[in-house]
């Protein structure tokens, strides 16, 4: 059996390395395809990681369909509405978790699964606790839609304009541009997910940054999850998401106030930060939770 992941390169996807990692464990082979090209890839199953794909699929594959986020805005609304509706029904559902199911609001017979962000193995050595290069790390989506600008004033003309911070992700120059007279904060362009560790225990502290509305608030923040695994000292926005975790699992985490007023660098320091048992969260555990592999077996006796 041979898997194509299809997708159209807009997000970045750091569980495609752990799906063709579990999968060849599997003996099963895979490959990474851009939409429109999947039929040159001779695989069996077409899995394509969800945005509007309207056309009619190959009816001798199996198709998968994985939904690993709601719609953002503009629109965001209106466009999972179109996706329930316009896109022909595939074999297998995966969803994120049973917000973004709820979002699609898709009801027919066709069976589902749910596969949460996980954690690469890399994630699980404890960051190295010597000196540190950055005072704090922002590692993630930089995108206007994370609204990252209250908090880079507060390293530009607030109270940790005497403190570092690093910001690792694809820019666009946008940021730079806007922050370029701070020497104090920094930009690293995106890197491949196992480069990522050695960025992040050159921290002392790490930002999960997250607005607090949809779809943000209630989809896993995979950055969050590699911190806590590193047991980096996590200062995060106030959400929902973040609130149930720390209720369902643990761990305690610097809570900014919406205006940010309470991050100072004398208070994230005397913090007391406690990280929870993150192995449920290993990427080879949320795929074998899904169900997919069941799925496959199935579908493909013999495999």
């Amino acid at each position: 059996m041979k898997i194509a992941f299809i997708h159209n390169h807009r997000a970045f996807l750091p569980e495609l390395a752990a799906y063709r990692s579990f999968f060849q464990e599997q003996s099963i082979e895979t490959d990474i395809a851009d939409y429109g090209t999947e039929a040159s890839s001779g695989a069996d199953v077409y899995w394509y990681m969800m945005g509007f794909y309207p056309r009619s699929f190959d009816k001798k594959k199996l198709i998968i369909h994985e939904y690993t986020s709601a719609s953002v805005p503009p629109y965001r609304m209106l466009k999972d509405f179109l996706k329930s509706r316009m896109i022909p029904r595939p074999h297998f559902r995966l969803y994120l978790n049973e917000y973004v199911r709820g979002q699609m609001n898709i009801h027919d017979e066709v069976p589902f699964g749910y596969r949460d962000m996980g954690i690469g193995d890399a994630f699980f050595k404890p960051a190295d606790t010597g000196t540190k290069e950055y005072d704090f790390i922002y590692s993630g989506n930089l995108s206007a839609r994370r609204n990252l600008e209250p908090l880079l004033q507060v390293f530009d003309t607030g109270a940790l304009k005497q403190r570092s911070i690093l910001l690792l992700g694809h820019d666009e120059n946008r940021l730079a541009e806007t922050f370029r007279h701070c020497k104090n904060i920094l930009f690293q362009p995106a890197v491949n997910w196992e480069e990522v560790p050695a960025f992040l225990s050159r921290a002392r502290f790490a930002f999960n940054y997250i607005p607090d509305r949809a779809p943000f608030n209630a989809q896993t923040p995979t950055k969050f999850l590699e911190y806590a695994a590193m047991k980096i000292p996590v200062i995060s926005t106030k959400y929902y998401w973040i609130s149930e975790f720390q209720e369902r699992y643990g761990g305690n985490y610097f809570l900014m106030k919406e205006d940010l007023s309470n991050l100072t660098w004398e208070r994230v320091n005397r913090f007391s930060y406690t990280f929870p048992d993150l192995s449920s969260w290993r990427w080879e555990a949320k795929i074998k939770a899904s169900g997919i592999l069941d799925f496959l077996r199935q579908a493909k006796p013999g495999l």
